[in-house]
């Protein structure tokens, strides 16, 4: 690259751009229900797989994950992409209940995808599964959940989910 292209490419990124940290919250991990299956339709495999029960342990946050929820996803047949929407039910072990929207997207190469719609234990590491949840709650203690924006990395098992919760600094 001449120096003039440097000089060019140099001065497309903006002075002082803050890169904000993240700090660990908690994981959660979920226990999930077979999937039910909706169809294919508008180029995407559809299905909706219930959320039966499980556990959210960290520094941030204590307590279960109740029964009822449920992940609302569709998968792009071309491309594999699985777009996430997910609901679900945590309850602080002070019996404080907060709701949790959960979207996101997991995607990989299309042979670690064929694995992971097969049931099998893949390394998270071969796949990407990022998602934005979004907490509501009252006031008081765990309004910090919805005064703040997260980020989390995800790990899909067999029958499982765990959920790794940063808080954007």
């Amino acid at each position: 690259m001449d120096s003039s292209a440097q000089a060019s490419a140099s001065s497309a990124i903006p002075e002082n751009v803050f890169s904000p940290a993240l700090e660990f919250a908690f994981r959660i991990t979920i226990i999930l229900g077979a999937p039910l299956d909706q169809g294919t339709y508008e180029g995407r495999r559809r299905r909706i797989i219930p959320i039966l029960r499980g556990s959210v342990a960290g520094p941030g946050f204590e307590g279960e994950v109740l029964p009822g929820g449920a992940d609302w996803q569709s998968v792009g047949v071309e491309d594999g992409v699985a777009s996430i929407y997910a609901r679900s039910t945590l309850q602080h072990r002070d019996g404080a209940v907060v709701s949790m929207i959960n979207r996101g997207v997991r995607r990989g190469p299309p042979e670690v995808m064929a694995r992971l719609a097969a049931g099998e234990r893949v390394d998270p590491a071969a796949y990407y599964f990022r998602a934005s949840p979004q907490f509501e709650v009252q006031p008081g203690p765990h309004g910090w959940l919805a005064q703040n924006v997260f980020l989390c990395a995800g790990k899909r098992w067999p029958d499982a989910v765990h959920l790794d919760i940063f808080k954007v600094l």
